[in-house]
Formats: structure tokens, C-alpha cells, sequence
């Protein structure tokens, strides 16, 4: 695995590991010369049927924490960021109950979920990291493989691009009158690696066992946290133009019609033209 993008602390203006997806609207900066997105994931609720997968994937994450850390969101804080990230998607308090009790085994009917990561190439050479929560690996393998195959992608074999990615911990503040240096004091000794400016967001990055240290010691600065994730960020990045771009947002589309594909990681890289040609679409 490659190591974090700037090799030391707190470096706020080092954005060499970024990599893109493509949300509802485009929120970028124009930091060092690129444009760069607020977030790595590709999630979009454009209809109802998109609506109740992503609302699927939540529910299947509130019970895969529940099980792993125990049912106190309190003493859980996974458990506790998922709950948060239901309810802030609009998931009825009803399921998110019930997933947390199926999760930690006070009702019965939780299903054996297990992550699966799955590694290939989509058009134009763009590495992919395709993650699924699954209690059919047969069925996430032949959902993954059908849609690589049908938009131009290849499965490779385990290890064949995981080396370009990184595995990261993500905690986003909204900026409101927060200023870098309210950031960089709160989270100093917290494990934090670094704070980006996206905007509307203070994105401060760590290690993924650090999320909950640097998230508490916002907290007890009186510092609101936004929402909390893991990413995989890409050392070497593929630029594209917009119409190759179009191809791997309509693989992700396909990948993302599987109820067991829970996140899509790439490495390509837009320019901010290309950004905003897409943005018409």
C-alpha cells in the first residue's frame, strides 16, 4: 500500500492522493492547480429504486456494527456514525432500530454478512476497488464479473491494483467561521495526517483506527463533525477526458445496481474542464 499523500503532519495543501466520483452536483476546489472533489464515493439517489439500495446499504452497515462492536451506540462509535449516516439519509427510525437489534442479537433474522473486495480495471486502464457486504459471495462475485464484462472492465486477481490504493480515515467538519488553524488545534494530538480544505468542508485524514480519536477530540472542542468514513485513495492517479469518464460512471452505475456492492473506488483523474462539461449532463 502506498503511504498517505505528503508523508508527514498536518501538510493541509498536499492533495496528491485524491482520487473522483461523481455526485448529484460537483463540489471542487481549485487547490494546486487540479480540481478535486469533496468525496471518493460514487453515490447517487437520483430515483426511488436508487433511493432503496442506498437506504439497503445502510441498514446492512448499522448491522454489521452492531454485531462487530456491540448495540450501545454510546459505547459503539461505528455504530453510533452509521445510525447518524441513516438518519441523515432519511432511513425510518423503525429500520434503523430494528437493524441495530438484529445486529447485536436482541431480535433474530441478521444476516452472516462478510466484506468482499474484488480488483480490476475499467475502460481506458482506470484501477478499480470494487467493495461489497454480502451473505452470498457466488452471487456479489457473478453481480461484479456481469457488469465489469458488459461496460468494458476486466476482473483481476487479488492484489492486482490493491497496491496502488490506501486506506483512509476521513472525518469532514462543515467550515462555517472554523478557520484551518480551529482544525489543526483540535486535532493535532489525535492522530490526524491532514487537513483539506474542500470548499464548504474542513476533510481531515488519518489512519482508519484514528477516525474515533480525532472525531472525540473535535468533540471536545466544541467542533460539530459533519460525518466521519473510510476511503481507499490512489497513489497513481489515470486522467481522463469526459467521454472515457462517462464510461466508468456508467460501470459504476451497473456495479452499484448490485444490492451487495457497497462502495466503488477508482483512480481517475478529471481536470476541471472535463468537471464541468460533466456537470452539464
Amino acid at each position: 500500500m502506498a503511504p498517505c499523500a505528503g508523508g508527514g503532519l498536518l501538510r493541509p495543501y498536499n492533495y496528491n492522493s485524491f482520487h473522483t466520483s461523481l455526485l448529484s452536483h460537483i463540489e471542487r476546489d481549485d487547490m494546486a492547480g487540479h480540481s478535486k472533489w469533496a468525496t471518493t464515493k460514487h453515490k447517487k439517489a437520483a430515483n426511488d429504486a436508487k433511493r432503496g439500495k442506498e437506504f439497503a446499504k445502510l441498514i446492512k452497515n448499522i448491522e454489521v456494527a452492531a454485531r462487530t462492536g456491540g448495540g450501545d451506540p454510546a459505547a459503539n462509535p461505528t455504530l453510533d456514525d452509521m445510525i447518524k449516516k441513516a438518519k441523515k439519509a432519511s432511513v425510518p427510525n423503525d429500520n434503523i432500530e430494528r437493524a441495530r437489534k438484529r445486529g447485536s442479537g436482541e431480535e433474530a433474522g441478521g444476516a452472516d454478512w462478510e466484506t468482499v473486495m474484488y480488483e480490476g480495471y475499467g475502460p481506458n486502464g482506470v484501477a478499480m476497488l470494487i467493495e461489497c457486504l454480502t451473505d452470498n459471495r457466488n452471487r456479489a462475485a457473478t453481480d461484479v464479473r456481469t457488469a465489469m464484462t458488459k461496460n468494458g472492465g476486466n476482473l483481476g486477481e487479488s492484489g492486482s491494483v490493491a497496491y496502488m490504493f490506501s486506506r483512509t480515515g476521513l472525518v469532514m467538519v462543515e467550515k462555517g467561521e472554523l478557520s484551518e488553524d480551529d482544525i489543526l488545534l483540535a486535532v493535532l494530538e489525535a492522530g490526524a495526517e491532514e487537513v483539506n480544505d474542500n470548499g464548504e468542508k474542513f476533510e481531515i485524514t488519518c489512519a482508519p483506527g484514528d477516525v474515533p480519536a480525532v472525531r472525540e477530540a473535535l468533540v471536545a472542542a466544541d467542533i460539530e463533525v459533519d460525518d466521519t468514513d473510510t476511503d481507499f485513495r490512489a497513489s497513481v492517479e489515470v486522467p481522463l477526458q469526459a467521454d472515457d469518464a462517462r464510461k466508468i460512471f456508467r460501470l459504476i452505475d451497473a456495479l452499484e445496481d448490485s444490492d451487495d456492492v457497497q462502495n466503488v473506488y477508482t483512480n481517475m483523474d478529471l481536470s476541471e474542464e472535463v468537471l464541468a462539461e460533466l456537470s452539464e449532463d
